[in-house]
């Protein structure tokens, strides 16, 4: 089966962003002209999880690589809470923290060493958008690195999760005979 393509994302910052998810294979790849290409895989024989777009939220599972460097991927479990849901990059070729946490019912907010960089909504089938800050307090402007980890870490994992009440009664239902 041919990957899910989708773009390209008009970004109106880097223009053209193609997005090619294959949720079954568990490969991701987001490229773009003057963008650093992302590779999120999931590891073969993982079973994937159909409410998880790469397919698992396991980061023993997952390997994220930029222009063929890999970096540290660190999804959160995901339950509780929204800050469960984040997901964490540390670039050790840049010296760099990244940062996706949800921060509404359909958005992320993609934060670097603190800073917000931009916010990204995804409806998990591989469609991203992202509106990015302008220069602000930080004196920080989105580069393309920075875009290429923000639109593979979306469209990854999603964007967005329930209000904490809302996941603790799921939760309480879920055990509910």
């Amino acid at each position: 089966m041919e990957p899910l393509v989708y773009g390209p994302a008009d970004d109106s910052r880097f223009g053209p962003v193609v997005i090619a998810l294959d949720h079954e294979a568990g490969t991701l790849t987001v490229s773009g002209d003057g963008l650093p290409t992302v590779e999120v895989r999931r590891a073969p024989g993982t079973t994937p999880e159909s409410q998880v777009p790469i397919g698992t939220r396991d980061p023993e599972r997952l390997t994220l690589a930029v222009d063929v460097a890999e970096e540290a991927l660190r999804p959160a479990k995901g339950f509780l809470t929204r800050r469960s849901y984040r997901v964490e990059v540390v670039s050790v070729t840049r010296g760099r923290r990244y940062l996706l946490v949800p921060d509404s019912l359909g958005t992320s907010r993609l934060l670097c060493d603190g800073w917000l960089l931009g916010v990204f909504t995804s409806s998990g089938d591989g469609n991203v958008t992202a509106e990015w800050e302008t220069e602000g307090d930080s004196g920080r402007i989105p580069d393309p690195y920075d875009a290429s980890v923000g639109y593979a870490l979306a469209a990854a994992f999603g964007t967005g999760a329930e209000p904490m009440w809302k996941l603790t009664l799921n939760a309480a239902l879920d055990l509910w005979p």
